[in-house]
């Protein structure tokens, strides 16, 4: 998941224009045009660093002039107390981008961090098991949410209702059952997308399987029910585990031998990193 430049550069324009409105009323009447200085940006917590270019764009849309220098690399980990940026120019500029830099910085480091978190446990089940998100991100940040979860070691799932079939279990139930919904499925998408079924029990597997889904998503199993259901499958499709994934819960689901492991938790439940900004006031 790579971040379009062009429409994140126009997000950034409606989110400034939200910000400022008529104007940064508290930086025009405190400072001068002629003041320049140096902003230092810096970790207030130890974590997994994500959106430097986004915080660069940021800076540069409210005035080009800037210059902007990345002191570390997105997916990088920062120690407490590390100086991961540096803008330099007009102070009035750099005060009025500060606040949208930083609350976007802060989101995608602390998806980034979150991620990394759950890779790393998930490794000591399995080593081969992907990490993935899910669609519940913030509306009108995916994109940066998803590329997120990408500097954290994760990988992504669909982007979003047009890039793969997902049959879900109402899904099933509109169509009558599964069979019937995964084959007016491949009636109606091209040889080159997935297909993916979400399945609550062993029988629903066997339907699955029979119906020769691509993906298969075992939602909310208990780690015994996994077990027997990555057993059936056996090798027949990708195996997906959803459901009740947590820091504690995902090395165990990763031992049972599932291909992937989905976390919504991973963009709609994260905590921000704590990334501030000294200004470092100097004349021209």
């Amino acid at each position: 998941m790579m971040i379009n430049q062009q429409k994140l550069k126009r997000q950034i324009q409606e989110w400034l224009e939200e910000d400022i409105g008529f104007g940064d009323i508290s930086v025009q009447a405190t400072v001068a045009q002629d003041e320049y200085a140096k902003g230092i940006i810096y970790a207030k917590e130890t974590g997994v660093i994500a959106g430097l270019e986004v915080a660069r764009l940021v800076f540069t849309s409210v005035d080009p002039t800037l210059q902007f220098r990345s002191i570390v690399k997105d997916g990088q980990e920062i120690q407490k107390g590390e100086v991961v940026a540096e803008v330099e120019g007009k102070a009035a500029s750099i005060l009025t981008g500060e606040r949208l830099a930083l609350n976007l910085m802060q989101r995608m480091s602390g998806i980034a961090s979150m991620t990394n978190q759950y890779v790393l446990r998930a490794r000591e089940g399995s080593q081969a098991v992907r990490v993935v998100d899910t669609r519940k991100t913030t509306p009108g940040l995916r994109m940066l949410e998803k590329y997120a979860v990408r500097m954290g070691g994760g990988h992504n799932h669909r982007y979003g209702l047009f890039d793969a079939v997902m049959i879900k279990d109402n899904h099933i139930k509109a169509s009558g059952g599964i069979k019937q919904a995964i084959a007016a499925s491949r009636e109606f998408i091209p040889h080159t997308m997935k297909v993916e079924v979400e399945v609550e029990s062993l029988a629903q597997v066997e339907e699955a399987l029979e119906a020769k889904a691509d993906i298969i998503m075992l939602d909310n199993m208990g780690i015994e029910e996994m077990k027997k259901a990555v057993a059936l499958i056996n090798g027949r499709a990708v195996v997906e585990a959803s459901g009740g994934v947590s820091l504690d819960t995902i090395a165990r689901i990763a031992e049972t031998g599932v291909d992937v492991i989905s976390v919504g938790a991973l963009t709609h439940s994260v905590k921000a990193l704590d990334i501030s900004l000294d200004l470092n006031q100097r004349k021209r």
